[in-house]
């Protein structure tokens, strides 16, 4: 299992797994053009490879906040339905934990959907601890 920083060139490969945890509610071309624009804003995604297949990811937001000091916010975590329950999404926890303290953060954050009671445990056996809750607005 190896573990690295997706480049901004090779972005669209993340884009099968991402559309299978937002439920396919998004065309690839939207989600093309808006992982595109992501790589230009403090956001970095990291994936996981087996024999070069990429079988999981998650995106990192760094960010100094008033409550949080530095701090990084997982985004779209997503691990491939066939290999689930294996342990790799604690092992990229672990990465992302370790990796982001090379790079100054104190805490990271986290949104889980409120009907996704599977990452609210997995993530509460993770450490973290519910704060509050996200809301969205279209606008």
């Amino acid at each position: 299992m190896e573990f690295k920083i997706i480049p901004a060139d090779q972005i669209a490969t993340v884009i099968p797994l991402v559309k299978i945890m937002a439920k396919d509610i998004f065309s690839d071309a939207v989600l093309l053009q808006r992982f595109k624009e992501m790589t230009t804003q403090n956001y970095e995604c990291v994936g996981v490879y087996v024999d070069q297949q990429l079988i999981a990811v998650a995106g990192m937001w760094f960010c100094t906040r008033h409550y949080s000091g530095r701090s990084v916010e997982v985004d779209h975590v997503c691990v491939d339905n066939a290999i689930r329950n294996q342990g790799i999404g604690t092992k990229l926890m672990e990465w992302i934990q370790t990796y982001v303290k090379k790079k100054g953060c104190e805490t990271i954050e986290l949104n889980t959907y409120i009907e996704n009671s599977l990452s609210q445990d997995f993530y509460s056996r993770q450490g973290f601890k519910k704060l509050g809750f996200h809301y969205l607005k279209s606008i």
